[in-house]
């Protein structure tokens, strides 16, 4: 983008019938309608050597017979744009275990309204059809043969479960069969779905696949299909996939040599130096070209492998990399490269030459990689920097699958880069417990790599500018052996630290696309933090806790309401949502400006106590994490559904999770939604010795359910059992009720100020249960 671009700027296009002697070509855009044009080339070419594998489908009278919608289509040979399959496996049943039943997540193919379409399993005495049908689908559709989350399916033919332990081990030892379900062609401004057509050519000859024969990673996080026996790059690729990626892969190096003769036949001289050796004649020239036509196929790839699924609404297909992962999926879809839609080749080189035509001005840029942690001396740098995630993303291991088909393009241009048959991995700065030999190797890892790559930024950094650093972890809990919580989040804040750096603020930014794949119906980000730091100063020394606390109760007050203020001209009040977070960058400011925060003890402060004792400036009290997060939550969202982003960044700033908040049991998060339940939605088996985490919020409401339902002796007896967090439920019961006085939520008001007035009577009662007897060696089994 800034390299190769501005060496060719102002130069017309050298494809014979790009001669146009009255343009002006500017910046880069005489190279971008090269590239649109031997792009055309080689998906012409390669429709000429494999169109025949993508045929188009004749509609019939007898498919239009039960479907009065395709018989304006009778007779017309209609382009197919993608192919919905279904994985199989070997009925568990012994009655049907020669039938290869399907593994299907849903039976729909769309959702839009007005234009619903469904799959319709027709079951016979040894075997199954599909049929597809159109209109409201049956609500047994939407889960096809799924009964679980995972890999949890139900037999087609018996309805015997077919658990993910049996779908693994056929997977592993006898291979997961495939089945063509469904058919999505091209219509008259629609796309129509059809029954199973026997069109699928069949492949005998295949290219050489070796360069994909490399196992990907065996981490279940990232990477599912070797667990169902598709260990290698390959495995994820239907035939006709790999036949029509290898075409096009080796397209590149013929469009390159094309490009390099009628650049020299359109006048361009020619010094047989390529671009790694910094040539601008028709040997780079042609390099350049190719180099982005390269990215095309590479693009191409990510929708053309099984782990393409289909989307309902709107119906398209959807990409191999939804998230970071490499998923496994049970209904593929497998798309025409030559259908002008998802997985064209065509579409990718428009959508690159988009961008390319605009670059090019006004000057030649650099980029240079280097390691971090061991950078170049320099002075007068100004550093802004997207670091990794701690385990949160394997950028090299997921970095192979685009690798493997870059490398077979272009490794005659860039031998050096692409020397290595794999992205090298040892040391990306990433804390992946499989590469560093458990969990908290990795977290040593990743905390002196980051600490040292820090430092490094903090030593070079030009005085006049603050080091600025964004993080889009997404927050997860991890238990270390003495039973302390440990974050992605507080291991990276202490790395900063560590090097040197003080945290000046921390800024929510809303840089996540909330109708991106990963965003829909998901638990995904919707924020990212910006951490703005600068060098710590060498005299820093140190200061008690006493006078911490005393220093945040003098700043944090100022620093809030400048937040929520609104600034004519200079910034917008920051959102409820992310106040928690933005807090944060204040409150670290004052303990990240001096080399330790002591304890009474003398122990140096951690980063978790820090964030603990800033988050309670925001009037919670002494509550625990978990019952901050609820908290803020209510006051934003009450009983309503409010999207996982928010609530992501939300636990984050409380030091807990979203997932650590729903193991307690007093939300539901799924489907990209969050919600706290209301006290009538706690279990009334819930007891609290057998709670393991029981945040003061949980206490509170099983106690207001217990005296809904039973009056001050069921109130008494969940009291007794939460002794030690009663204080607490009371001050909760108290903001909690305030809050829903001044937001006019009576009911809800009326649930906390009955409990509350009534809590003199409940604490008498509590204090009659009689405790819960000891358990002895002698006690028989069962005893109370």
């Amino acid at each position: 983008m800034i390299e190769i671009p501005p060496k060719f700027a102002g130069r017309p296009p050298v494809h014979p019938d790009a001669k146009n002697p009255l343009a002006v070509w500017k910046g880069a855009a005489g190279l971008a309608e090269d590239v649109r044009r031997y792009g055309k080339w080689m998906r012409d070419e390669a429709f000429k050597r494999i169109g025949h594998l993508y045929p188009p489908v004749e509609v019939t009278k007898a498919m239009a017979k039960a479907r009065p919608d395709l018989e304006q289509y009778v007779g017309d040979k209609l382009t197919v744009i993608a192919w919905l399959w279904a994985r199989t496996v070997k009925s568990p049943n012994p009655a049907y275990s020669r039938v290869d039943v399907p593994l299907v997540s849903t039976f729909i193919l769309s959702s839009r309204e007005g234009k619903e379409a469904y799959v319709q399993p027709v079951i016979h005495k040894d075997g199954y059809t599909f049929t597809v049908r159109v209109g409201k689908p049956p609500a047994a559709a939407r889960g096809g043969t799924k009964t679980a989350r995972g890999s949890n399916f139900r037999c087609l033919m018996s309805s015997a479960p077919i658990g993910a332990d049996y779908v693994m081990k056929s997977g592993m030892e006898h291979g997961l069969g495939i089945r063509l379900m469904a058919v999505v062609v091209e219509g008259n401004r629609e796309r129509p779905y059809l029954s199973p057509i026997e069109n699928v050519p069949n492949l005998t000859a295949m290219p050489d696949i070796a360069f994909l024969q490399q196992p990907m990673t065996n981490d279940r996080r990232w990477f599912s299909p070797p667990l169902y026996g598709f260990p290698n790059w390959a495995d994820i690729f239907t035939r006709r996939q790999l036949v029509a990626l290898t075409t096009f892969s080796d397209l590149v190096g013929e469009a390159r040599e094309k490009v390099k003769q009628d650049a020299m036949k359109a006048g361009m001289l020619d010094d047989n130096c390529g671009l790694e050796d910094g040539g601008t004649g028709a040997t780079a020239y042609a390099e350049a070209a190719s180099l982005y036509l390269a990215f095309c196929v590479d693009k191409m790839t990510d929708t053309n492998t099984t782990v393409c699924s289909w989307q309902l609404d709107p119906p398209r297909l959807r990409a191999t990399f939804g998230r970071q992962a490499i998923p496994m999926v049970w209904d593929p879809a497998e798309a025409n490269i030559f259908a002008d839609a998802a997985g064209d080749f065509g579409r990718c080189v428009l959508s690159l030459v988009e961008v390319l035509e605009c670059l090019g001005l006004p000057g030649i840029g650099r980029a240079n990689q280097q390691d971090a942690t061991a950078l170049v001396t320099g002075t007068l740098r100004v550093f802004s920097t997207d670091p990794p995630y701690y385990d949160n993303i394997g950028y090299a291991d997921l970095s192979d699958f685009f690798y493997v088909w870059l490398r077979r393009a272009l490794k005659p241009i860039y031998p050096a880069l692409f020397a290595t048959v794999a992205v090298p991995k040892a040391e990306e700065l990433v804390a992946t417990p499989h590469r560093h030999g458990g969990k908290e190797k990795a977290e040593s890892f990743f905390l002196a790599g980051m600490a040292q790559a820090m430092t490094r930024l903090a030593e070079q950094t030009h005085p006049a500018f603050p080091v600025t650093i964004y993080y889009a972890f997404k927050q997860s809990e991890s238990e270390s052996e003495k039973g302390t919580a440990s974050t992605g989040w507080e291991t990276f804040l202490n790395a900063v630290i560590r090097a040197g750096l003080g945290i000046n603020g921390t800024w929510p930014i809303r840089s996540e696309l909330a109708t991106r794949n990963v965003g829909r119906d998901t638990n995904a980000l919707a924020s990212s933090i910006i951490l703005v730091c600068r060098p710590r100063a060498v005299d820093a020394g140190t200061i008690s806790r006493r006078q911490f606390v005393r220093q945040l109760n003098e700043t944090l007050p100022l620093a809030l309401d400048a937040m929520t203020r609104a600034s004519e001209g200079l910034h917008s009040p920051v959102a409820p949502v992310d106040l928690s977070q933005a807090i944060i960058g204040p409150g670290m400011a004052i303990f990240s400006r001096y080399d330790a925060v002591l304890e009474a003890d003398g122990t140096p402060m951690t980063v978790k106590t820090a964030l603990q004792l800033i988050n309670r400036f925001l009037a919670e009290d002494d509550f625990d994490a978990d019952t901050q997060f609820c908290l803020h939550w209510f006051e934003q969202h009450g009983w309503e559904v409010g999207k996982f982003g928010e609530a992501t960044v939300l636990a984050r700033s409380k030091g807990t999770s979203v997932e650590g908040v729903k193991a307690t049991g007093v939300i539901e998060a799924g489907g990209g939604n969050v919600r706290l339940f209301k006290w009538k939605e706690y279990p009334a088996d819930w007891h609290p010795r057998t709670d393991v985490r029981l945040p003061v919020w949980e206490a509170l409401h099983q106690l207001i359910r217990a005296y809904n339902t039973h009056g001050d002796s069921g109130a008494a007896r969940v009291l007794a059992g939460t002794a030690g967090k009663a204080e607490a439920a009371r001050q909760l019961a108290y903001r909690l009720y305030t809050l829903c006085e001044r937001a006019n939520r009576a009911e809800d008001a009326r649930a906390y100020n009955e409990v509350v007035t009534g809590w003199t009577g409940i604490e008498s009662a509590a204090a009659k249960v009689p405790a819960p007897k000891q358990r002895t060696l002698f006690d028989h089994e069962g005893a109370e």
